[in-house]
């Protein structure tokens, strides 16, 4: 079924069933809004019934009213994040008040006592909510989840300036590198082990996802969010698209008086440290400097009625990379080589001490609230993310000519209606479009590029060329040179509260008619070198020159127009792309359904169960065809081929139920157990199977590489328990400690199949296979402890978690790296092993000292032992199946695993210094100073060389290391006594693609001040 097309013809009667379909009240995914649920009692402890809640906004926030039911309780859904008054009022009792805090995407308890009617009450809920580390115990709902403010963003160093950086405050969470060079700078969040790339993020109540290649898609500015949820397990069926982590942010609204914001931060060569990994003594410390600029305004256009609120930021970043007297050996080299007329019009190469790598980002969010009425509120936001960079993906072994100029804009508009039906109904309207438009130049365009092994790192993803045009294509997967994504999304909620049940269900409907790109697609070729650098090359007197004419296509190529080692190896891998069509446009529709009930079973008991369907609509279409008109199909109708003759169709079978408690024994607002089970589906980004969907659009010749996606898809997903208990001793201490386990199914595998070897000699194309057929295990415990005093605000958790996968040479839960050793034992054991982001030990601790004089100092500070790595060897086909790059390398005759190697234990501790000094009645000014890293430690993480033929000291055999080679003829030699002895950190830069996260910046140190007024 084409669901655009019936979208097309159909679309009067079509939107008359979605119209139908939100004023029958069915409602959709996650919501940013939260909840409170409270308890009436008398002085005697007995419950009040009948009695009357008034819940009012100290902003735009929506009013809300309802009645206390037989057993004394009330609850209101569908709340505005922000801070509410409490009136409660029953016949005999004297008049009640209270004040509490909503926090996103959560529910808030408070337990009120009437007195008998001789004056009036006041109850007030002081020091609770406003911070991470101040939390208040939810004791209705199963999810494990963690709240971050705006106090939090604003107290906390952050390195990156992301609101990313603070979501690591939450357990079962860790950094991971954002491995997408189309959208540098949004840093990416890690939840139960994975690769970042499977996590729901909603902006009130939005979709910000990239469908193309996953995780987060357009960034905001940390003074534009109000607060933001992090949820790690047992998400309501509210909640799609995710089987790893969801993340719901709200932004900043205006109020009834106005205020505003200016703030600057000021980093400076002077206050870094040098790179010691990249930049070592007694190379000049690379420049460096950046301004942050941070303004914002809120307040009432209208008193009571009409409200804005509008921030703007803007980065100016000079950077540089710094080229080490090592790699400008190397340069050097090269540049002889061309002196000499070796490399084809290249004269001569200039090399440079170091390149100019500006980056500059815009970001913009406006927000207008509207009280239509006490009972219909609207608000319309909208929000800009502009960034430019030079000299993108130069690396510290990258000549500039392998960078490029990157440009990627984004906009978004949401619209959103809240109206109040009656005490117990509420239905919510969202509608929104949003854009994202990414290009990538590159700095030169010869036609060729030249990776040396000083260059190429497999953990290094934004590209291995030494010098030449960049491909965009490396050793894991293949990056468009555009991308462009359009979204518009109709959404209604409805929420419902009766008796002792609260009950949600709904609908969202995603029309994504752009979805599109391209992939570098002019004649290029790629010469990989396997053992040579360039210092090599002119030392040996071997040109360069036969490397240009050679024919890799020849089955045996003559020595003389193709060099090889004295073995009969060649000494470079040479590739000739042919050019063709590297466009890919598709038109996706995803439609989700869900009902939730929260059913009180008990004033101490609560059960929350509910069941989620989702589908997508042109998952495996592209440029108006679909996969039947993939010409690799052909290919399987020779007898003996493996593979199955079909194609693959959208998944229709995505039920999800949820089952979770809460009990808070004898009633307690203390303390709670929480458990749960459910499934979570989330479709694949469609960069998995990129090369099958260009496929179906060109023709296929003998020799090329063909692409098929098979036919037994399935729609990942995620099999989550969780259970734990939350304690509060007093208003000073709490403890959180919960146990995690998520068993992923379906997820993702690229398979190798080589003419002649694993398939029929009669099939003249090897043809790589994309599957869903990957399994993977998480399972964590959490301990976490609260602190909060008139002194100290403190969080602080330690989390004990392993984390498994099938892979070849990558392992991630959830990622379109994953690949098979041998196609013919895709899951044999060596095959098995940690993911790439297992991370067995972590503790974080975030605190905020309040000291004498009104100083402050804050700390965000990360521990966590070694993530993992693999050692390749793509010199040698260790299996015979015609792979080279996907056998892990043999040391001492043992073949190793899939990431058996470790790095090394990452440590961070970053602090803020600040004193505000108060200015009339509302104003402040706040200088302060902040200090990332602050103990300088050296953080490679897992970054180390992946391939034993990139190794800066050669080994003895690359085909069994059993000795690294002490001279250039290998005579004097040093035994392999350990897999230790092959690691070797792989530069700071590393596998990202802007400021990084498991690989930790130097010391740095950050000045800046604050106007408040």
């Amino acid at each position: 079924m084409n669901f655009s097309r019936l979208l097309v013809r159909s679309s009067p009667s079509f939107f008359i069933v979605v119209f139908f379909l939100f004023l029958a009240g069915v409602a959709v995914a996650q919501n940013p809004d939260g909840a409170l649920a409270g308890t009436i009692r008398d002085s005697s402890g007995a419950r009040v019934a009948g009695a009357q809640v008034s819940l009012v906004g100290s902003g735009p926030e929506l009013s809300r009213s309802t009645t206390s039911n037989g057993l004394g309780e009330f609850r209101l859904e569908a709340l505005r994040p922000g801070n509410y008054e409490i009136e409660v009022t029953a016949a005999h009792f004297a008049r009640t008040h209270s004040s509490i805090k909503i926090a996103v995407g959560s529910v808030a308890t408070v337990a009120m006592t009437m007195k008998p009617e001789v004056a009036q009450q006041s109850v007030q809920v002081e020091g609770r909510g406003e911070s991470v580390t101040s939390q208040t115990i939810d004791t209705t709902s199963s999810v494990e989840q963690s709240v971050v403010t705006a106090k939090d963003l604003a107290s906390l160093p952050l390195a990156s300036r992301s609101f990313a950086n603070i979501a690591y405050l939450s357990p079962m969470t860790e950094p991971v590198e954002p491995s997408d060079p189309t959208k540098a700078r949004i840093t990416a969040v890690s939840f139960g082990g994975s690769s970042g790339l499977n996590v729901d993020l909603s902006v009130d109540g939005g979709d910000n996802n990239d469908d193309y290649i996953g995780g987060f898609l357009q960034n905001y500015s940390p003074d534009a969010v109000q607060e933001f949820a992090i949820r790690t397990a047992q998400y309501d069926a509210d909640t799609s698209r995710t089987n790893g982590g969801s993340i719901i942010i709200s932004t900043r609204r205006g109020a009834d008086h106005w205020h505003s914001d200016l703030a600057g931060y000021f980093r400076e060569q002077a206050l870094n440290a040098r790179n010691r990994l990249d930049n070592p003594e007694p190379n000049p410390k690379q420049p460096f400097s950046r301004q942050n600029g941070v303004a914002t305004l809120g307040g009432p256009l209208v008193k009571n009625k009409f409200w804005l609120f509008s921030s703007l930021e803007y980065v100016q970043e000079d950077a540089s990379i710094a080229y080490s007297n090592t790699t400008q050996n190397e340069f050097q080299a090269l540049a002889q080589l061309a002196a000499l007329g070796q490399i084809p019009n290249v004269p001569a190469i200039n090399v440079p001490s170091s390149v100019d790598v500006p980056f500059k980002d815009f970001l913009h969010d406006t927000r207008l609230d509207w009280a239509q009425s006490a009972r219909s509120q609207w608000f319309l936001r909208g929000a800009l993310d502009w960034s430019r960079t030079k000299n993108d993906l130069i690396q510290q072994a990258t000549l500039p000519s392998a960078g490029a100029l990157t440009n990627s804009d984004y906009w978004s508009v949401l619209i959103n209606n809240q109206f109040q039906f009656t005490p117990t109904w509420l239905g919510s309207f969202t509608f929104q479009t949003n854009s994202f438009h990414h290009t990538k130049q590159r700095n030169s365009n010869l036609g060729f590029a030249l990776a040396f092994p000083f260059s190429a790192n497999f953990h290094t993803i934004s590209g291995f060329e030494t010098f030449g045009d960049n491909q965009f294509a490396t050793p894991i997967t293949a990056f468009p040179i555009q991308r462009d994504q359009q979204k518009y999304q109709f959404r209604y909620d409805v929420a419902h509260t009766t008796g002792t049940h609260s009950i949600k269900f709904g609908i969202n409907f995603i029309h994504e008619p752009v979805l599109s790109g391209r992939i570098a697609d002019s004649r290029e070729r790629l010469i990989q070198f396997l053992g040579m650098n360039p210092s090599e090359l002119v030392s040996s007197g071997e040109s360069l020159a036969p490397f240009f004419t050679c024919d890799p296509t020849v089955a045996v190529p003559d020595p003389a127009a193709c060099p090889v080692d004295s073995l009969g190896n060649p000494l470079a891998n040479i590739t000739d792309t042919t050019g063709g069509n590297g466009h890919f446009k598709q038109s996706i529709q995803r439609i989700g359904l869900y009902a939730q009930d929260s059913w009180r079973v008990t004033p101490s008991f609560t059960v929350n169960y509910g069941l989620r369907y989702d589908t997508s609509f042109g998952l495996f279409s592209s440029n108006g065809t679909d996969q039947s008109q993939n010409p690799a199909l052909a290919l399987l109708r020779v007898p003996g081929a493996p593979l199955p003759f079909a194609i693959p169709h959208d998944y229709r079978k995505a039920f999800a139920p949820r089952l979770g408690i809460a009990y808070a024994p004898g009633g307690s607002a203390n303390t709670v157990i929480r458990a749960g089970v459910g499934m979570y589906y989330n479709d694949l980004a469609q960069n998995g199977w990129i090369d099958a969907l260009r496929a179906a659009d060109t023709n296929l010749h003998p020799g090329d590489q063909a692409a098929l996606i098979d036919p037994k898809y399935r729609t990942p997903y995620a099999l989550q328990a969780s259970a734990g208990v939350e304690h509060t001793f007093n208003r000073a201490w709490g403890i959180d400690v919960h146990y995690e386990h998520q068993q992923g199914v379906h997820q993702y595998r690229r398979y190798e199949y080589v003419s002649g070897i694993t398939l029929p000699a009669a099939i003249p194309n090897n043809i790589s296979v994309f599957r869903t057929d990957n399994r993977s295990r998480y399972d964590g415990v959490s301990f976490v402890v609260q602190h909060n005093s008139r002194w100290l605000n403190m969080t602080a958790h330690y989390t004990l978690a392993n984390a498994t996968t099938w892979g070849a040479t990558v392992g991630e839960l959830f990622d379109y790296v994953n690949g098979v050793s041998d196609v013919r034992n895709p899951f044999g054991p060596g095959d098995h092993g940690p993911s790439g982001e297992d991370v067995r030990h972590r503790f974080v601790i975030a605190a905020t000292a309040h000291l004498p004089w009104k100083f402050e100092v804050s700390t965000l500070s990360q521990f966590e032992s070694a993530r993992p790595f693999t050692m390749a060897d793509s010199a040698d086909d260790l299996n015979g199946d015609g792979v080279f790059s996907n056998d892990r390398v043999i040391v001492n005759g043992v073949q190793t695993t899939l990431d058996q190697f470790r790095g090394t234990p990452f440590a961070q501790v970053d602090m803020r210094v600040s004193r505000a000094f108060k200015i009339g009645e509302q104003g402040s000014i706040s200088p302060f100073a902040e200090f990332f890293n602050l103990l300088n430690r050296q953080n490679p993480g897992n970054n180390y060389v992946g391939d034993v033929a990139g190794l800066p000291v050669p080994v003895n055999d690359t085909a069994n290391v059993t000795a690294l080679c002490l001279n250039a003829a290998c005579t004097v030699t040093k035994p392999v006594r350990s897999i230790k002895d092959l690691r070797v950190p792989a530069g700071a830069l590393g596998d990202f693609f802007g400021p990084g996260t498991t690989v930790g910046i130097p010391f740095a140190a950050q000045l800046g001040v604050r106007f408040r007024f």
